[in-house]
């Protein structure tokens, strides 16, 4: 079966940090991206990082310096390093891998895409 499995979310204090990890099953990141995306109560969904299989990672202008990328081909999972939380970075995340990723636009029926897992950050 081919499915991404997240886990790592729950709740910090502002300033703190969380590790979001995204198992695949049935594929591997070697040869698609992958990606995380967010969504808050009212607001858009965002596109907050990706990854390439050569390593290449984009990030959002509202995480770039805080939060990191990173793949385990091995272990067939990607994390996403969350560093200095801000009470805005509260959200769902959702882990999502395709050729290419940054084009999903948030749309669940391309793709792959894992459960969600919930972030809250206070101040």
């Amino acid at each position: 079966e081919v499915q991404l499995v997240e886990s790592g979310g729950g709740s910090v204090q502002a300033g703190g940090s969380l590790i979001l990890s995204c198992t695949a099953s049935g594929f591997t990141f070697r040869e698609i991206d992958m990606g995380w995306y967010r969504q808050a109560p009212g607001d858009e969904c965002e596109l907050v990082s990706t990854i390439s299989p050569d390593g290449s990672a984009y990030y959002s202008d509202s995480v770039k310096g805080r939060f990191t990328i990173s793949l385990d081909n091995a272990k067939k999972t990607g994390y996403l390093h969350m560093n200095t939380l801000k009470p805005e970075d509260t959200a769902v995340y959702y882990c999502a891998a395709d050729g290419w990723v940054a084009g999903l636009g948030c749309n669940r029926n391309l793709g792959y895409w894992g459960q969600g897992t919930q972030v809250t950050v206070s101040s």
